[in-house]
């Protein structure tokens, strides 16, 4: 969540090309890294002072920065039980960018033949068999991440969850 705020993009082309172009590798080895070297006050000092930081992602623009945060808060904040609520207009931001074609096939993430359902607000996407859930734990599985089991509800839950 930080990488924006400490890496120009000519940076992050070089991590990217030595992780052979893949993203998830190159920000698992920044991640990685950055454990290493800094403490848990200092990233979290990082974040707030950046907090009104202009970044957005190249191609994303500001909704591409918010799901950025978004998701990224969930991606610490599920695994660890906490119960956190995204708000509504926030999340439906989100959800309304992660389910363009293009950041579809950006995470890969196979849903053919299956229908969203979010169980907290009137939001759905795709078609086919129905899979519910909270709007936010939707959000994760657009972004290609395994749930906790007994988050999602529906015959295709099987294959999102496992974390």
């Amino acid at each position: 969540m930080t990488m924006p705020f400490r890496q120009s993009i000519p940076q992050v082309a070089v991590q990217l090309l030595k992780a052979g172009g893949s993203f998830n590798k190159m920000a698992d080895r920044c991640a990685q890294r950055d454990a290493k070297s800094l403490s848990s006050s200092e990233l979290a000092a990082m974040l707030g002072d950046n907090a009104n930081h202009p970044w957005k992602p190249p191609g994303g623009g500001f909704e591409g920065a918010l799901t950025h945060d978004v998701i990224h808060g969930l991606d610490f904040t599920v695994p660890l039980g906490i119960d956190r609520q995204v708000p509504e207009d926030r999340l439906r931001i989100a959800l309304r960018g992660l389910t363009k074609s293009k950041r579809l096939k950006f995470f890969g993430v196979a849903l053919q033949g299956i229908e969203l359902h979010a169980s907290d607000i009137n939001w759905t996407f795709g078609s086919g068999t129905p899979m519910s859930g909270t709007a936010q734990d939707l959000a994760l599985v657009l972004c290609g991440r395994k749930l906790p089991t007994g988050r999602l509800e529906g015959e295709p839950s099987q294959q999102f969850t496992g974390a």
